[in-house]
C-alpha cells in the first residue's frame, strides 16, 4: 500500500497535482476543481493537529465512519460517488491557484513528517499508525486526483 510518508510516492502526488488546471473537470461527483483541492486540505490539516471547523459527529455516524476504517489500508481504489462527511464538503466558489498552493504547502509539510512516530488520535476514526496515517492521506489524494483525471 502506498503512503504519503514514502519519498517516491510524494513526488508522485505531486506531479499528477501540478497537473490539475483551472479547467479541470471530474469524472464524477459535485465538486469543482477548486473545491476538491479545498477539500483534499482537511485530511491533511487533522493530520497536523488543526481540526478547525470540525465537530464531532454523531454517534452513529462515527460508528458507520468507523467501519469505513478498513478501506482506507487496501490497495482497492475507493469507488466513485462516495458520500462526504459533512463538516468536509465544500460548496462555495474556490480560488484554483490559491487552493492549489495550500494544498501542495500540506502535502509537503505531511510529508516531513515522516519520522513522526507518535500522533494524536484522528477526531472520528480514533487511533492510528504511522504507517495508516501515510496510507490513508495517500488513498484519500488518489481517490480525488482519480476523479479529475490526473
Amino acid at each position: 500500500m502506498k503512503s504519503l510518508f514514502n519519498t517516491e510516492v510524494h513526488t508522485e502526488i505531486l506531479a499528477r497535482t501540478n497537473q490539475l488546471t483551472e479547467s479541470s473537470q471530474g469524472l464524477w461527483g459535485k465538486m469543482t476543481v477548486g473545491q476538491m483541492l479545498c477539500h483534499c486540505q482537511f485530511p491533511l490539516k487533522i493530520a497536523l493537529g488543526d481540526h478547525g471547523n470540525f465537530k464531532k459527529v454523531n454517534p452513529l455516524m462515527k460508528l458507520l465512519m468507523k467501519s469505513f476504517k478498513k478501506s482506507m489500508y487496501d490497495d482497492k481504489p475507493w469507488r466513485q460517488n462516495l458520500p462526504t462527511a459533512k463538516d468536509l464538503k465544500v460548496t462555495d466558489d474556490k480560488d484554483f491557484s490559491s487552493e492549489k498552493k495550500k494544498l501542495i504547502k500540506l502535502i509537503d509539510d505531511f510529508h516531513l513528517q515522516k519520522d513522526k512516530k507518535v500522533w494524536d488520535p484522528h477526531p472520528v476514526f480514533g487511533s492510528f499508525t504511522y504507517d495508516q496515517w501515510g496510507q490513508m492521506q495517500y488513498k484519500h489524494l488518489d481517490h480525488h486526483l482519480r476523479q479529475f483525471g490526473v
